[in-house]
């Protein structure tokens, strides 16, 4: 069991370290970048602080009234009893099969929730709507992370959770030397739930600080979504925004849950 939970770490060290040492694309810095920072000379100087507010009321939703919503659209029970199931397998075997199937659940929903979002921002983008879709494509990505957590055994319901996850979104937005601080955040935060270590949690400030790296990831695709017709491209933008944070929030918990296999392969788990 152990060398195959070590083959696996391997691996999530390696994409984890290629996510957070991505060079950028010599096509996007010399053409498509120019062209983002002109059309940011045209927008409206109090938008950032009016797209960073609903985002900050996004999660607020989300997190006080949105769960019981958002869970109605997958089967709870089902992802947590497979994730039973494959685990107990894998204790027992380590085989490659199982942990395939551990990550099968996290695939699709990447997978889906990134097509619903290329339907989601094309359609509103077409009626002219930017700001007002915040708290849909904030549900999105929670849907997202949401299914991944739970099929590696993870919950979303307690504080603690929460300001994981939205670690996770920052780390997933961020870039360079930026991004592997929230990404050291993220590893702590980890750890120290897993760990069962009392730490103080500001979910305020942490939603603040999160909703105001989306507004700077999204203020100008949010503007140009906003531009009736134009606005359709804003559903390519959400679906690489969205596979974008899918992406880094699967390594993360992946690598949570073989950190702590290989705790109790060792007899370390607290």
């Amino acid at each position: 069991m152990n060398k195959q939970i070590n083959k696996q770490m391997k691996q999530i060290k390696k994409e984890e370290h290629k996510l957070l040492n991505q060079k950028e694309n010599v096509f996007v810095k010399s053409t498509i970048n120019p062209v983002v920072d002109k059309i940011q000379g045209y927008i409206p100087g109090k938008l950032k602080s009016t797209l960073e507010t609903a985002f900050y009321k996004g999660f607020w939703l989300v997190f006080k009234k949105g769960n019981i919503y958002i869970e109605k659209t997958y089967n709870r029970d089902k992802i947590q009893l497979e994730y039973d199931l494959n685990n107990y397998a894998i204790d027992k075997s380590s085989s490659r099969k199982y942990i395939n199937r551990l990550d099968r659940y996290a695939n699709q929903s990447q997978m889906m929730n990134s097509s619903i979002s290329v339907i989601e921002g094309g359609v509103l983008g077409l009626f002219g709507i930017g700001l007002p879709d915040i708290p849909l494509f904030l549900s999105l990505i929670m849907k997202g992370i949401y299914e991944i957590a739970l099929s590696y055994g993870y919950s979303y319901d307690t504080d603690e959770e929460k300001e994981y996850i939205l670690l996770v979104i920052g780390g997933a937005m961020t870039k360079g030397e930026r991004q592997k601080e929230w990404n050291r955040r993220i590893d702590e935060s980890g750890d120290n739930i897993d760990n069962n270590i009392i730490t103080d949690i500001d979910l305020e400030e942490q939603m603040k600080a999160t909703a105001s790296i989306l507004s700077d990831a999204l203020l100008t695709a949010k503007f140009i979504q906003g531009i009736p017709f134009v606005g359709a491209v804003g559903g390519i933008v959400n679906y690489n925004i969205i596979r974008r944070i899918s992406r880094f929030a699967a390594i993360k918990y992946k690598k949570r849950y073989y950190i702590k296999k290989q705790k109790e392969s060792s007899g370390k788990l607290t």
